[in-house]
């Protein structure tokens, strides 16, 4: 495998990441219209972290961290690292070595479809981590790959500069050209969940707040009262169809 390293890729503005970290994973999803989540198969290996970061990419050979080490050139203050591999792996790829060379350069945190560990330790020096597998089996330096090249994560293409926005609920990828209309969309999401919180908490539904009680109609979803559905089921047998 031959490879090849990209220095000086275009990234999203540093105002548009720094705002974006204010904003959930969820949050930001929603307000793109339900786009750029990498799956639920990436979990932290904290809990209560939430960073946004622009992307610094690495393809690399599944139990081969040569490139990992490639890439921390690469990286600087406010970067994430996202690291993939050719073909399914979960070894260790990545550790506590890695992030104290990757926190020195400013990088907010680590991404990866493959395996990582000293996991332990990583918590304590709160570097946060996104990874597909936790895993001690150590890894070798001997095939090249790329770095700050578009890979495929989750189902999901990352290109470097874009933004990487990660917390409990997983990772979401914003193309670096849509992070001002991401933080637009999400701050209007944010102030509409307000105000819905506002009316939930006086005691409104969600049916009546969101028109949903026609939905419900619409979708011939019935109302009964407990003993009319006994008395249906008990007639016909079950309660599907009952009553037509």
């Amino acid at each position: 495998m031959s490879g090849l390293i990209v220095t000086g890729p275009p990234k999203a503005p540093a105002k548009d990441v720094d705002a974006l970290a204010g904003y959930g994973v969820a949050t930001v999803h929603e307000a793109l219209g339900r786009t750029g989540l990498l799956g639920a198969g990436l979990r932290p290996i904290q809990r209560g972290a939430r960073v946004a970061g622009t992307a610094v990419t690495v393809l690399s050979w599944p139990g081969d961290n040569l490139m990992i080490h490639a890439a921390v050139e690469q990286c600087g203050e406010g970067d994430i690292l996202v690291v993939t591999t050719t073909s399914p792996s979960t070894d260790g790829m990545f550790g506590e070595l890695f992030a104290t060379a990757l926190s020195r350069r400013g990088v907010r945190g680590l991404v990866t479809g493959a395996g990582v560990r000293d996991t332990q330790e990583l918590r304590a020096m709160g570097f946060p981590v996104w990874a597909a597998a936790v895993s001690a089996q150590g890894t070798v330096k001997a095939t090249g790959g790329s770095v700050n090249v578009p890979v495929v994560l989750g189902g999901q293409r990352v290109r470097p500069g874009d933004v990487v926005l990660a917390d409990d609920d997983g990772v979401l990828v914003v193309p670096r050209e849509r992070s001002g209309e991401a933080v637009e969309a999400s701050a209007a999401r944010t102030a509409k969940e307000e105000a819905s919180r506002a009316a939930f908490a006086e005691g409104e539904l969600g049916l009546d707040r969101y028109g949903l009680r026609g939905t419900l109609e619409r979708l011939g979803v019935r109302y009964r009262s407990y003993d009319e559905y006994v008395y249906e089921y008990e007639r016909d047998g079950g309660p599907h169809g009952a009553g037509e």
